[in-house]
Order: C-alpha cells, then structure tokens, then sequence
C-alpha cells in the first residue's frame, strides 16, 4: 500500500519559469521516479515560481499553502527534487527542516533520501555542510557572470540591453553622419531623412531626439 506524499518545487529565477523551461519538469520527473521507488502516491504538488531558496518559508506562498494542506488532510511526508530545492540558504534550511521536524514532518530530497530522514550529529554536520558548498557554488557562479560581464563592457563599451543604432541600422547611422559632416543642423538632418524616405522598423519617420542618439554614436 502506497504512503500519500505531497511534492514541492521551487524556481529560483523568473528566466527558468514557464512551460517551455525545464526546470519544473525536470523536479517533477525526479519526485515522481522517488516516489514510484519508495512506495509514495503524490497527492498534490506546490510550487514556488521565482522565489528564492533563501527566503524563510513561511515568505513562500507555495510552500505555505503546502503546510496549510498538511495541517487539513494528515499527510506527513513532503518530497522535494534536491536539498538545494528546500533551501539554499544554511540557516533557512536547517531551522526550516527542524520545524518540520518538531510538527511531525518527513522531509525527504530525492536524489539523498537519507539528508533528512537521519538525526545524527553526523547528518546534521553533513545536511549543514551540503548547505554550505550549494550557496558556495551559487556565489561563485554569480561573480563568475559579472565577472564575464564586466570584461565584455571593458572590451566593448556596453555589456547588456539592445543592439546600438550602427548595429540595426547602419545605412541610416551612415546617411545621419554625413548629413552632420555637411554642415547641417539636427533638425535639417530630421526633415531631409524624412524626405529620402528614412523610417523605423514600425514605418514612421525618424524623431529628432533618435538622429540625434545615431550620431552621437549612442544605443536606444
């Protein structure tokens, strides 16, 4: 006879939330491979879309309505993809999982299922340690990426945000140059792109504050 257990999941960053990500159906896939093995039916699923694994638990809509449900219909076992999943954050995780713990509260990570079945000074040591080398290697990965974004500016002059003037539309950015080399003014410049036939992507003319930003060499 198979146990009832509850599934979290939680998404860390807005840019891996939506159907053609895979980062909830790749929790999902893992719960539900543990749960077949261990004997586990899910009877419901919570998620927590763009919620960080450092925030308490009880800031987690997901993860609070998963323990309002718990309080109702009896279920003591809640199965969640990886430690990390629960709680990135040592001490979040720790006095998270000591809660549950104290109410009664099976937690268990799919890919360890012993991380927090066992109670030793030893498993506590390993659950902290665990806790410790995931928020390690997310710092890391985070200075890795400014790092990288830093030297691209450095080499570049811009890091992030749309493509500059010269890279869309380079005849135009061309044509604006030369008009200014000649001697024009802006607003000449405006008016005589209008009358060649110059126009955005959307079809309207050139504003004059846009000519301006082309010749200045500026992005959008």
């Amino acid at each position: 006879m198979h146990n009832k257990a509850l599934a979290y999941y939680r998404t860390s960053s807005a840019s891996n939330v939506g159907d053609e990500k895979d980062s909830l159906p790749r929790q999902r896939l893992a719960v539900e491979r543990y749960a077949a093995q261990a004997g586990y039916t899910i009877g419901e699923e919570f998620y927590d879309a763009a919620v960080s694994g450092a925030d308490a638990l009880d800031a987690r809509p997901g993860f609070s309505e998963a323990l309002k449900r718990i309080a109702a219909n009896g279920v003591r076992t809640i199965i969640v993809e990886t430690a990390s999943r629960f709680a990135r954050d040592l001490i979040v995780a720790e006095t998270g999982y000591r809660r549950l713990r104290d109410a009664g509260i099976t937690l268990i990570a799919a890919d360890a299922p012993s991380s927090f079945l066992d109670d030793t000074p030893t498993s506590a040591f390993i659950r902290q340690v665990l806790a410790a080398v995931q928020e390690l290697d997310r710092t890391m990965t985070v200075a890795k990426l400014r790092g990288a974004r830093q030297r691209k500016k450095a080499l570049t002059g811009k890091c992030e945000g749309g493509k500059s003037y010269a890279e869309k539309v380079p005849a135009t950015v061309e044509r604006a140059k030369a008009l200014r080399a000649s001697g024009m003014t802006l607003k000449a410049i405006t008016y005589q792109m209008t009358a060649e036939g110059f126009k955005t992507a959307s079809g309207a003319p050139y504003q004059m504050t846009a000519i301006g930003r082309m010749i200045a060499g500026r992005t959008r």
